[in-house]
């Protein structure tokens, strides 16, 4: 594990945030970074007792305030560590209803869950993350959780692809703007359901083995990803199981 640089993944539940948060664990101390505690709770003690180093804070990353909070206690627990790999995994605003049945506070919850908090986030990484440039391994990165509302407006997804689509769009300005300053900006949309309890009793693809997607999976393509080399960057993945139509 590197004593010199840590890994962040905000929306660290169960599912994606929880396996990145230990797939990064194995190289890296790693921060989680949920609204709610018990979201983290069990991941960071799984990795603590495994002999790795994880913390966990409580904050919402669509409010400016909760996230500088957040990163001031994240610089006293881990001092003088500089930033390896941001994981933005903050679940959307899936409010799926008719158009007209919709306000306007449903669309902004959209736009603050899931482009708001990408701004947030990506405002106080991105400064951490060119720190590191000289001195990484391999390539400080920002990897962002994108869906398949964020390549496709769906009926009753009006709202929630806005706010997709919005977070996709800051993503590629954000590869390009700091492409070139040596930070590795990636957005993987992944198109299909994620194999985590809540979903145990969903059917999909006919139940087909391995018809939902792993999330160990998801985060091994999220290190894939980190340790890319920079003459070969990925924007942008799509991740689905053999069988998903698409």
């Amino acid at each position: 594990m590197s004593s010199k640089f840590f890994a962040v993944v905000a929306g660290a539940g169960p599912g994606t945030g929880r396996a990145t948060a230990i797939r990064f664990s194995k190289a890296y101390p790693v921060v989680l970074i949920t609204r709610n505690p018990e979201n983290f709770q069990g991941t960071v003690a799984e990795i603590n007792n495994a002999g790795g180093k994880a913390i966990g804070i409580s904050a919402d990353a669509s409010d400016v305030k909760s996230l500088d909070s957040a990163f001031e206690t994240i610089a006293k627990e881990l001092p003088g560590l500089k930033l390896a790999a941001a994981i933005f995994n903050v679940g959307g605003n899936l409010n799926r209803k008719p158009f007209l049945e919709l306000t306007a506070d449903d669309f902004d919850a959209a736009l603050g869950a899931n482009a708001r908090g990408l701004f947030n986030f990506a405002q106080k990484t991105v400064p951490l993350l060119l720190e590191s440039v000289p001195i990484s391994e391999h390539p400080p990165t920002l990897i962002i959780t994108g869906a398949t509302a964020s390549i496709r407006g769906s009926y009753l997804w009006s709202v929630a692809a806005a706010g997709m689509f919005a977070r996709r769009a800051l993503g590629q300005s954000l590869a390009r703007e700091f492409g070139p300053k040596g930070i590795h900006v990636a957005h993987a949309i992944v198109d299909g359901v994620i194999d985590i309890p809540r979903t145990t009793h969903y059917t999909v693809n006919n139940g087909a083995e391995d018809g939902k997607i792993r999330a160990d999976a998801i985060a091994e393509s999220y290190w894939g990803l980190h340790t890319q080399h920079r003459s070969a960057f990925t924007q942008e993945i799509d991740i689905r199981p053999y069988v998903e139509k698409f």
